[in-house]
């Protein structure tokens, strides 16, 4: 499954913590994540579906617009757009904790959120 949360805690450990981005309410935002060699990051479409559902419910808690999105089997892309400004790091941090919990750290990822 797709780990949302390993980017953050994977990006932590090998160049340590990043400053947190402020963002502007209306800019449009391009996410993506790749899985480690290639490697792919939803083993299923329940994978997939498990992905999804903890997205909606970050665009909900934090107020996003969620224009697109294209999950791959090695990776993922999605343009997004919060609707008043914030930090970077709070809203990803609510899926790395749901997604963390959900499956644990079975699938490492190696990505930069932009």
């Amino acid at each position: 499954m797709f780990l949302l949360g390993c980017l953050l805690s994977v990006s932590v450990l090998r160049r340590g913590a990043r400053p947190l981005r402020i963002e502007f309410a209306g800019a449009l935002y391009h996410v993506t994540a790749r899985g480690d060699r290639r490697e792919a990051i939803y083993e299923d479409d329940e994978d997939r579906e498990a992905f999804l559902r903890v997205l909606g419910e970050v665009v909900a808690d934090f107020n996003w617009v969620c224009h697109a999105y294209c999950l791959m089997t090695n990776h993922l892309a999605l343009s997004r757009s919060p609707a008043s400004g914030l930090l970077t790091g709070t809203a990803l941090g609510g899926v790395a904790t749901a997604e963390s919990h959900q499956i644990g750290d079975s699938h490492p990822i190696s990505n930069r959120l932009t």
